[in-house]
Order: C-alpha cells, then sequence, then structure tokens
C-alpha cells in the first residue's frame, strides 16, 4: 500500500511511516510530495494521505497522526501508548505530556537540520523509532542519573532557553495575530480560530496546533479568555462601571459567566477583587 504526506518530515511524519511499517504494512511505500500536491498525486497514484488538514489520517482532539494510526487500526501496545505520548509532547510541543519529548524533538530537528533527503531521513528515523520502541518496551523505569538537582537545573535551562529562542522567532503570522486578538480584545469583536485563519491564510488546523508556541504556552481559547479578563482589570479602575458592564464590555456573555471566569482565573470573585483593588 503507498502512503504519502508532505515533505521534510520530521516527528510525527518519521513515527507514523515508522508505525506502517512495523506494525500495519511490512511492505508499505512512503511518499513524500510538497505539500500542495499531496491530495493530487495520492489521487493520481492511489496513495492514502495522512498528517495534512482534511483527510482521515491526521491531528484530531489534541492528538496527532500517530495518535490516530494506533486508533485507526487497534493497536493494543502499553509500549506504542508510551511512544505515543513521547511524539504527541514532541510534534505539538507541549513537553509536559512526556519528559522524552523534548529530547526526541531536539534530535529530529538536528537530523532533519543535517540530512536533506527525506527518504535518508526516513531510513535514520525507522532506527531511531526501534530503539525508542525497546526502551518503552523493557527499559522505560530504568533511569540513567536519576532526577537529581543537576538534572532539574538543565532542565531549568532549557526551558529558559526554549522561551526565548520562540520569541526571538515569532514569525510575522503571530506577530500579526498577536495585534488582531489585542483588537478583538479592545473592541469587543467575536473572532473565531477559524476566521483569523483566514484573515492570515493559514490552515485553521496548522493556526491551532502552533498557537501556543507564541501564547504563553496556552491554547486560543484560554489565551483568548485571559487578555479579556486582564482587560477586565484594566477597566476595574473605572469606577463609574459596573461589573455588568465591564463584562459585556469584555466578551463575556453575562455577569454570572464572567464571574465564573474570573474567578477561575484570579482565583477571587470580581466584586471582591475590586475591593482589594480600591484598598490599596
Amino acid at each position: 500500500m503507498k502512503w504519502i504526506t508532505r515533505e521534510h518530515p520530521k516527528i510525527d511524519r518519521i513515527a507514523c511511516p515508522w508505525l506502517v511499517k512495523r506494525f500495519i504494512d511490512t511492505d508499505a511505500e512512503i511518499i513524500f510530495v510538497p505539500v500542495g500536491n499531496v491530495i493530487q498525486v495520492a489521487g493520481q497514484i492511489g496513495a492514502t494521505p495522512f498528517d495534512i488538514p482534511g483527510v482521515e489520517y491526521s491531528h484530531y482532539e489534541d492528538k496527532c497522526t500517530f495518535d490516530y494510526f494506533i486508533k485507526k487500526h487497534g493497536l493494543k501496545d502499553p509500549a506504542l501508548d508510551r511512544i505515543a505520548k513521547i511524539v504527541r509532547g514532541a510534534d505539538t510541543d507541549r513537553h509536559d505530556f512526556a519528559p522524552q519529548s523534548a529530547g526526541l524533538e531536539a534530535i529530529f530537528s538536528g537530523l532533519a537540520y543535517n540530512i536533506k533527503d527525506d527518504h535518508e531521513l526516513l531510513n535514520m528515523g525507522m532506527i531511531i523509532y526501534d530503539g525508542l520502541y525497546s526502551w518503552a518496551q523493557h527499559l522505560f523505569r530504568k533511569r540513567h542519573a536519576g532526577d537529581g538537582p543537576i538534572e532539574q537545573l538543565l532542565l531549568q535551562i532549557y526551558h529558559h532557553y526554549l522561551k526565548r529562542q520562540r520569541k526571538e522567532q515569532m514569525p510575522e503570522w503571530a506577530v500579526a495575530l498577536r495585534e488582531m486578538i489585542q483588537d478583538q480584545v479592545d473592541t469587543n469583536m467575536h473572532l473565531n480560530l477559524h476566521q483569523l485563519s483566514d484573515e492570515l491564510e493559514l490552515s485553521s488546523a496548522y493556526l491551532s496546533r502552533e498557537f501556543s508556541k507564541y501564547f504563553d504556552d496556552l491554547n486560543f481559547g484560554v489565551y483568548i479568555r485571559k487578555k479579556r479578563i486582564e482587560k477586565a482589570i484594566e477597566l476595574m479602575a473605572d469606577s463609574s462601571l459596573s461589573l455588568t458592564e465591564i463584562a459585556y464590555l469584555t466578551g463575556f456573555s453575562d455577569q454570572s459567566h464572567f464571574t465564573r471566569i474570573f474567578n477561575k482565573h484570579i482565583g477571587f470573585n470580581p466584586s471582591i477583587y475590586r475591593k482589594k483593588m480600591t484598598k490599596k
């Protein structure tokens, strides 16, 4: 069977072919083409597309394509489940899913930088995922040096560097999106991620997946609520505005909704918080 996806694979698009060849179809042919040609070429050669928006084998919910392959083909294997968490964390930049995710992302980022031939990179990736599978089967409980203070310090340094690097390398679409969101909060407009992706001429699936990298490690909905709460706190300084008016001005459906979200984010309901503000 033929499987086709975007060129320049890195994490998920190497993990999925490994999974297919090792557990689903040992004779599978993996094809890499430019992103704009995947669907057309898939139809021409009778290949199944994966890891692109709008096809069956792709990201779903908060999971990645590797997860979908496991679910679709009913692969019941605890070792694969362990690998799935690592791949998901690395591919979505959520290293809290598994401590090994950061290492997997670093390895494949480096390999992709050095190896420009996609099939050569896939062959190297097959070896790496074979090793990861052996670890997930037999060695996942073993520790090399433990989680002592040195390891924790190195982890802190890594995350500090990673966040700084993201800030320095923020793409143009993220800068534009930040301004659009601020306009949305300031004017009480109601835009969803799909509308914003149309404005930016980006895939909504891509935007959803990449959003947290540049917006405080939060998904779109949580980030918008955070910005609305910040705006509400700013408006609370104006004593002429009631909490009901502030709730409306910051895009909440009613004061009850506003109170619930505010309390969840700040730890106080708005009226108590406002009293604390006036006492300062």
